[in-house]
């Protein structure tokens, strides 16, 4: 028994030279050190029962730094490669709609006025389907830009290619340029005549344009069938594009203009983006800003809107967000169609102004328009 107690000092003493040993070790001995030795068990004699330790290995953190930078530099230079490789097929899509739609790869430019809800409504039309295009923007006064063009209304889309073509009107280009995208077997100078104008006056003895069909993209049966998955959803898309032009965009103004505070700030956001001199950007902001003050007002009578103009914007909103639904990101689903288009492209113009604020503060229209902003900014349009 004394013989045996004897041995446990000598042991213990000897597993503790072991492991002094190990920590006096470095270089290439430690890195051996990392390896089966350490990885076995000890016996550990002391005073309690006889216990079994598992001696580990010491990390080595250089290691994992360096595989961390490669994986890092791969996982970059792949979503590099990724977006570079996203950028040229988007490209390659833009002039393969471009030489298809319009019958050759020609040069289009848009007139416009950048706060002008119709030529907006059209802008977000040729970026969501990845269009390419020359932005002019007119003097809303002198019109200097158009003076060529035999109607001084913007937008006008201008196509310069084998045959050269004016189109105007907003709703018409769109549906125009989306009825050629569906029906490949047709061009964009057969499609227009789908379209024609008519002329008339109004009450005050002002001449005013119409074009017939102008929300109707114009498709055979089979096209229908292929492309809206009912006729609800054919029907729907044209009764909103209608709203949007006929009501949306006329109790716009005068809730942009509802007080003389939000009317110079509207011009003066009018102002910064147009095309004005500076002398004239400053009669244009407080001469027009008093104007549609008061224009407002008669719009409001005109429409038969409540007292407080915010009210039919917000039951708007709401009647809107009712169309769409609670199971559907859009009107036209999982993608957006002609009226999200429209609806998103007359609002945009508004926004940073007390009335956008106010709109997507007190309905439910905020998660809407984001991702109608999300899907335009992507060229959704092209997948």
């Amino acid at each position: 028994m004394a013989a045996y107690r004897a041995k446990i000092p000598s042991k213990a003493q000897a597993t503790l030279q072991y492991f002094r040993a190990l920590r006096s070790q470095s270089g290439s001995a430690a890195t051996e050190t990392h390896n089966a030795p350490l990885r076995r068990y000890f016996r550990a004699y002391g005073t309690g029962a006889l216990q079994r330790v598992k001696v580990c290995p010491r990390q080595d953190t250089r290691l994992d730094t360096r595989l961390y930078g490669r994986c890092a530099f791969l996982l970059g230079g792949g979503i590099g490669l990724y977006s570079a490789l996203k950028l040229s097929l988007q490209q390659h899509f833009a002039e393969e709609q471009l030489s298809h739609v319009l019958g050759t790869t020609p040069r289009v430019t848009l007139y416009q006025y950048k706060t002008c809800p119709q030529c907006s409504k059209l802008r977000a039309f040729l970026d969501y389907y990845g269009l390419e295009y020359d932005i002019v923007e007119v003097n809303p006064v002198l019109h200097t830009e158009i003076k060529w063009a035999a109607s001084s209304k913007v937008p006008i889309l201008v196509i310069e290619g084998e045959e050269a073509l004016q189109l105007n009107d907003a709703s018409v280009i769109m549906s125009a340029l989306k009825t050629c995208m569906i029906d490949k077997s047709k061009t964009i100078h057969e499609v227009i005549n789908y379209y024609p104008v008519l002329k008339s006056k109004n009450i005050f003895g002002i001449e005013s344009t119409e074009y017939t069909n102008r929300h109707w993209v114009m498709l055979n049966e089979i096209a229908l069938e292929l492309h809206y998955p009912n006729k609800n959803a054919r029907r729907d898309e044209v009764k909103w594009r209608h709203w949007a032009d006929d009501w949306l965009l006329c109790i716009l103004a005068p809730n942009v203009y509802r007080s003389p505070a939000e009317a110079l700030e509207a011009y003066e956001h009018i102002v910064l983006e147009g095309n004005y001199g500076l002398v004239e950007g400053v009669v244009i902001k407080y001469v027009g800003a008093f104007t549609m003050f008061f224009l407002s007002k008669l719009l409001q009578i005109w429409y038969r809107m409540e007292t407080d103009v915010r009210q039919d914007l917000y039951k708007a909103a709401d009647e809107w967000m009712t169309a769409v639904g609670k199971k559907r990101t859009f009107l036209g689903g999982d993608k957006p169609n002609l009226a999200d288009i429209s609806v998103y492209g007359v609002l945009r113009t508004v926004e940073g102004q007390q009335a956008f604020d106010d709109v997507m503060k007190h309905t439910r229209m905020r998660k809407w328009y984001q991702a109608m902003e999300k899907v335009i900014q992507e060229r959704g349009g092209q997948d």
